[in-house]
């Protein structure tokens, strides 16, 4: 390979695993406004419908740590291509499939598929961009994740109401073939193949992830006390107490909860859950709330989402770019407040009455301001805390954070809004503004506990640190 070809690859990195991350993020928000007409077409229930969403996220989160390992171990970026190929492939079938059941099926696997080039594809970019670059990498990959997340429910809207639910998966598919043909010249990381981390501690990651939101989700219908419920506690209990012990025990764990001793790692993955749990909750809520008490059109509510969107990206973009590099902590710091604050302003100002220009529009924008500036913060600060030789396994550890919250989120969505009704009002949408507003508070809380920065120097010598 001559010279002038490898000096390409930084940027190639950058564009392959950005794009990975936009494929991997969107799916997570786009297929909300397909629930109802997948319902309609194979005549299932809501209840049934919504793991449309679900049998996604589950894998997803469960197995991002484990690929994270995985990564390392295989060689980032031949997991990277397998695991874009298989997100290709399962798009694909989701979008032709007969029947409901092997919906579900594509919809696991796909998960999975996101969850093997996720943690890759930033551990990918951070092994070819020199040490200089990095932060500017970083942002760019972050911004192209948030821009994808927030703006999936404007982009659903648009194809389901102008061609057709199956749509929204054929989206993936030549993104997804144009990554894998374009990452054939990487290979940074790759290696011999060594051991592969234990698939069954990551599928009792699955399982309990699954038994704690299927639990809190039936509860209000069923009763806290219920043997339904009860039972979906145990089993989220015994399968955590399983995981954890067989990460502690195994060879080659998928759960490196070792990386968790080292304590700049141990508090960004806290931050990153509690950022999970108000990221995810405040995205469904803002599309449940302008189409249940404003009463918008999928389309229009989708559209409404737009600026937070547009605002998360630039931001990730841009803070990348600035000359005097910011501490991740205060990234986080900033982020939260502004996250606290817009979620706290929604909570005391939502009514009946429809008011996106003096409301929502300028909170909503403030709100994504302070997405753009967490999401960066975190990625670098689990980036600057780890060894360059646990960069995947430390960013599928966070992600898998992430992605746990955000089921949590979700979960308590559910359980607070099962109170509204003609009498209600507001008042649950209101208690979940109040509820990721907690949320937000507690990433801040985090942010306060990171040490200065930890920056590494380059790749080929791993054993030098300096401080900043």
């Amino acid at each position: 390979m001559d010279s002038s070809h490898t000096s390409r690859r930084p940027a190639l990195a950058v564009k392959v695993g950005a794009s990975a991350t936009v494929l991997a993020f969107l799916d997570t928000t786009v297929t909300n406004l397909a629930v109802p007409p997948v319902a309609a077409e194979f005549s299932v229930g809501a209840t049934a419908a919504a793991w449309v969403a679900t049998a996604y996220v589950i894998p997803f989160a469960a197995f991002l740590a484990p690929a994270g390992v995985a990564a390392d171990a295989a060689g980032r970026a031949r997991l990277f291509r397998f695991g874009v190929g298989l997100f290709t492939v399962c798009s694909l079938v989701i979008a032709l499939a007969p029947t409901f059941e092997l919906l579900l099926v594509g919809r696991a696997l796909q998960g999975v598929g996101a969850a093997l080039m996720t943690p890759a594809s930033l551990a990918l970019i951070l092994a070819e961009v020199p040490p200089e670059r990095r932060r500017a990498a970083i942002g760019l990959w972050s911004g192209a994740g948030a821009l994808a997340a927030a703006a999936g429910p404007a982009l659903g809207g648009v194809v389901i109401e102008w061609i057709d639910w199956r749509a929204v998966f054929c989206i993936n598919v030549p993104l997804g073939v144009w990554v894998v043909w374009a990452a054939r010249p990487l290979r940074a990381g790759d290696t011999a193949m060594r051991r592969l981390p234990d698939v069954l501690g990551s599928l009792l990651i699955a399982v309990a992830i699954g038994a704690l939101v299927l639990g809190l989700s039936e509860a209000p219908a069923r009763g806290w006390g219920s043997w339904f419920v009860l039972a979906a506690a145990a089993v989220a209990i015994l399968a955590t107490v399983g995981a954890v012990r067989r990460a502690s025990s195994h060879e080659h764990p998928g759960l490196r909860i070792d990386l968790l001793r080292n304590r700049g790692v141990a508090v960004t993955t806290g931050v990153s859950t509690a950022y999970g749990i108000a990221l995810f909750a405040t995205m469904l809520l803002g599309v449940l709330f302008l189409v249940e008490v404003w009463q918008y059109s999928a389309l229009r509510a989708g559209l409404a989402m737009t600026p937070a969107a547009l605002a998360a990206a630039v931001v990730g973009l841009g803070v990348g770019r600035v000359k005097a590099p910011i501490p991740p902590r205060r990234m986080i710091a900033v982020g939260a407040t502004i996250l606290a604050t817009s979620s706290a302003l929604l909570a005391l100002s939502i009514s009946t009455t429809p008011q996106f220009l003096g409301l929502w529009l300028p909170v909503g924008t403030l709100m994504g301001i302070g997405v753009g500036l967490t999401t960066v913060g975190i990625s670098t600060a689990g980036a600057t805390a780890s060894a360059p030789q646990h960069f995947a396994a430390v960013t599928g550890l966070l992600m898998a954070a992430r992605q746990l919250g955000g089921a949590f989120g979700i979960a308590v969505l559910s359980v607070l809004l099962v109170q509204v009704d003609a009498t209600t009002a507001v008042r649950p949408y209101a208690g979940v503004y109040w509820f990721t507003t907690l949320a937000s508070l507690l990433a801040l809380a985090g942010a306060a506990l990171l040490r200065p920065v930890v920056i590494h120097v380059p790749i080929t010598q791993p054993t030098k640190e300096t401080h900043r």
